[in-house]
């Protein structure tokens, strides 16, 4: 692995992190406006007594909303915490300028001065990872963004962003993508490799396929909302998975969310589970800080290898 760089040691050091893609989503998450809110504040807390200090946001989760409640839990803790959120690349933002004023919203929307990542949230139908990457570096330079990443962009589209800024003398800091027992194609299209080979911080997001690996959905549970529709087939295939997880979580004591959080810590990805209350992140934390055996790991590809 490429030696990490000094900007982006803080992500390597981190085995878990916060999504708070739920807090403000109506469409998949069912948020309700001051009814989910004391759920969600909870479920900071938590995570911060459990030790979680990276949380993961974007201007789009609930089209601002995220950002505004994370912002006004940051003024009421003391607690250090990094944070990450995201440019959204909408096709009428066709300019590297767009990217460093999309970041001076968020910074507002959050009452901070500068994040600790910034990232793509997808690879732009407009702008070219190069031009995109121009952007990003401006951040880096105008002390908006203490590192910058990517989201959703595989192999090639990353490669070209990394060289892009390294071309600045920026390193590219880590990569988002989906990533589960359920989800396993960076790890089989060569993505998560190329990750650790140029010391680019993996973060998994869906690290529990949206709570399909939570063990409380089936064909006659299926979750609600548009997830439902989503994982219908999936959903069939489930039931192998979740034995597994359970035998894996019975040798040591852990519940089968736990396990398939460490599975993708095993992998050498920073899982970022979300939550929209207390018990979901006390759940979540206890993913971390222990690690199943080889032969687990093993026997958990095998039960998902056709998944």
């Amino acid at each position: 692995m490429n030696e990490v760089s000094n900007e982006t040691r803080f992500l390597h050091a981190l085995d878990m992190g916060l999504g708070a893609w739920q807090w403000g989503d109506r469409i998949v998450w069912g948020y309700q406006s001051g009814k989910s809110d004391s759920g969600i504040r909870e479920a900071f807390d938590v995570s911060l007594n459990m030790g979680i200090r990276f949380i993961d946001t974007a201007e789009v989760y609930g089209s601002g909303r995220s950002e505004r409640m994370l912002g006004q839990f940051l003024k009421e803790t003391e607690q250090p915490i990094l944070v990450a959120t995201k440019f959204f690349p909408w096709p009428w933002r066709f300019s590297k300028g767009f990217i460093p004023r999309a970041l001076k919203g968020s910074l507002e929307r959050m009452g901070i001065d500068a994040v600790d990542l910034y990232q793509i949230h997808w690879p732009s139908v407009v702008m070219s990872p190069e031009t995109s990457m121009d952007g990003m570096a401006e951040c880096v330079k105008q002390g908006l963004a203490r590192t910058v990443g990517v989201s959703n962009f595989w192999e090639k589209n990353m490669l070209r962003a990394y060289s892009a800024l390294a071309q600045k003398g920026v390193p590219l800091a880590s990569n988002q993508l989906p990533f589960s027992l359920l989800n396993r194609e960076a790890e089989k299209n060569g993505t998560l490799a190329r990750c650790k080979e140029l010391g680019i911080r993996f973060i998994a997001y869906s690290p529990l396929a949206q709570g399909l690996l939570t063990g409380k959905y089936s064909v006659e549970n299926p979750p609600s909302g548009v997830r439902a529709s989503s994982y219908a087939d999936t959903l069939k295939k489930l039931p192998p998975v979740i034995k597994a997880l359970q035998e894996v979580a019975q040798n040591h004591g852990k519940t089968v969310s736990q396990v398939a959080l460490n599975w993708v810590i095993c992998k050498g990805a920073l899982p970022i589970p979300g939550a929209k209350n207390a018990k979901q992140a006390e759940d979540n934390a206890g993913g971390a800080g222990w690690r199943m055996t080889d032969d687990e790991v093993a026997k958990l590809d095998e039960v998902t290898d056709a998944i």
